[in-house]
């Protein structure tokens, strides 16, 4: 299966299809913290341990310049950001790239529930190196 070459390919399926079940139950429409909330829900149902609006220590060339919310921060490994947009756009994610650039993060996801389907985007940070 191609998925498996992501690293942490098995959780990152489980958020997918978590995000899946809160978008066939409320559809779009909604602003992002319902989303947030509905998913934070899900997670707990599905066992899978999420910290709602995390706050992440932010990096400028090895150097911690301050602090950002992520929107979850899954089994501690995987950052998650949400949307509620009609479209995912290359902004949206650059956008998500350079938070976890910032945040000096290896894998993240990005996921919209804002159209008709939910649209996810997983991101591997090249740029990362671990903190000593």
């Amino acid at each position: 299966m191609a998925e498996e070459k992501f690293k942490y390919g098995d959780i990152s399926r489980r958020i997918i299809g978590c995000a899946f079940e809160v978008h066939n139950a409320l559809k779009s429409g909604f602003p992002e913290v319902i989303y947030q909330r509905a998913l934070a829900h899900e997670f707990m149902l599905q066992g899978i341990v999420a910290e709602r609006e995390c706050e992440l220590p932010v990096y400028y060339k090895g150097q911690h310049i301050g602090t950002r919310r992520v929107d979850f921060m899954v089994e501690n490994c995987i950052c998650l950001e949400l949307k509620a947009i009609a479209e995912l756009d290359e902004s949206h994610i650059a956008q998500a790239f350079g938070y976890l650039e910032a945040y000096n993060k290896e894998v993240g996801l990005l996921i919209n529930f804002g159209s008709s389907s939910v649209q996810h985007h997983r991101l591997n940070n090249k740029k990362y190196r671990p903190l000593p």
